[in-house]
């Protein structure tokens, strides 16, 4: 019982996450329907039921009979939002990556160390469908952004978390450059797995060097500034 405790707490925390840092459910909109959120969140329906009523108890989910589950039309993030003031501002590409080279490998490399068997699932599936979406000339930054946020979260530091909204600006440039340059989006794709093999041996120290030489290829094809 206190595994699955653990778990609803995490995935409130991955559910408050969408909201404070991804922005993707606003205050007032209405969250998707079981199905599809448990299968995102690659948790049973009894643990996100657990997990949304830890946030309606928050005071930031108001679950309304026979309509669904909402964002309460009152919440405000808090803080998030000052640190997220940071993501709007004019920054230059260069700058978002080193913030990036400073951040990124070390948060692999704890998550690599401490995540849970789910988080590295998720990260790993998270992966495999950016590869899909390159393969298939897609759009990749929404997958991308949950990749690198599942590896941040992975760390169970929540400091980390705060500071995505910065990562996220530099990931949608990121993006924007590779796609215009085939050696990165193959550069992407090698980086990628080697970076999930690390993960998924639980290696640290490979975790780490795997995320610095995939943000240092992405910096190659920054414009000179």
């Amino acid at each position: 019982m206190e595994a699955d405790s653990r778990l609803s707490d995490r995935i409130a925390d991955s559910i408050l996450s969408m909201i404070t840092v991804e922005k993707r459910f606003l205050p007032g909109s209405k969250l998707p329907n079981e199905n599809v959120l448990s299968q995102e969140l690659k948790v049973s329906r009894t643990t996100l039921r657990e997990a949304i009523r830890i946030l309606a108890t928050g005071g930031i989910l108001e679950i309304r009979r026979g309509k669904g589950t909402f964002v309460r039309e009152d919440f405000k993030a808090g803080k998030t939002e000052e640190l997220s003031v940071l993501a709007t501002a004019k920054l230059k590409a260069r700058d978002l990556y080193e913030m990036r080279l400073i951040f990124e490998p070390e948060a692999a490399y704890y998550a690599a160390l401490r995540a849970t068997e789910e988080e590295i699932q998720r990260i790993l599936a998270l992966g495999t469908e950016i590869e899909e979406r390159i393969q298939q000339k897609k759009d990749r930054t929404e997958v991308e952004q949950a990749f690198h946020k599942s590896i941040a979260r992975a760390t169970h530091n929540e400091f980390m978390n705060q500071l995505m909204p910065v990562i996220y600006e530099g990931i949608n440039k990121g993006v924007r450059l590779s796609q215009v340059h085939k050696e990165a989006v193959q550069a992407t794709l090698v980086d990628h797995k080697i970076l999930m093999d690390f993960l998924k041996a639980r290696n640290g120290e490979g975790a780490r060097n795997a995320m610095r030489i995939h943000i240092l290829h992405a910096m190659e094809q920054l414009p000179m500034e």
